[in-house]
């Protein structure tokens, strides 16, 4: 009588313990779900509201030499070294380049097509020509594309605090 008491016990025990871990786990798959959205952050934790289209940059930036801002807009490049600097699209087919500050996070180097928001430091600038061909020797291209770069560049540059990737 008393081994069957306590089997009933433990048999109870057991029940009660599968409820709750089961309640446990909906209740965890519940809680991912809803704080799954889908964004990559890297670097600063920022937000995507009020960000400017990169197309608009150029208009806001005016006759600033630079302004703390935030872009939205799509990836045409990554660094396929180790994702520490990515290409924008803009206006007119133009990219612009951004790197991330002091070179203290990266990207993915697979998000070429991707909508990212970052936000940072706009300005003109203009590249030298050993950076340029520095940057397309990371990008993967041929040596004869390389050899082609003979002129500095001047155009609009970004250094991020943190991005999203959508």
């Amino acid at each position: 009588m008393q081994v069957l008491f306590i089997f009933e016990r433990v048999n109870h025990f057991i029940i009660r313990m599968k409820t709750i871990l089961s309640f446990a786990l909906a209740l965890g798959l519940i809680y991912s779900a809803a704080a799954q959205d889908n964004l990559g952050y890297y670097g600063k934790k920022i937000t995507p509201d009020n960000a400017v289209p990169a197309a608009d940059l150029t208009k806001k930036l005016g006759s600033d030499k630079e302004i703390n801002t935030k872009v939205e807009g799509t990836v045409e490049s990554v660094c396929q070294m180790k994702g520490c600097w990515m290409k924008v699209k803009t206006a007119d087919n133009q990219t612009m380049l951004v790197r991330f500050r002091d070179y203290g996070f990266f990207v993915p180097k697979d998000i070429a097509g991707k909508k990212v928001i970052f936000e940072g430091t706009a300005q003109t600038t203009t590249t030298s020509v050993a950076e340029l061909r520095h940057y397309a020797e990371d990008a993967g291209k041929s040596r004869e594309e390389i050899a082609k770069i003979t002129q500095p560049e001047k155009a609009v540059t970004f250094v991020a605090d943190g991005v999203i990737v959508k």
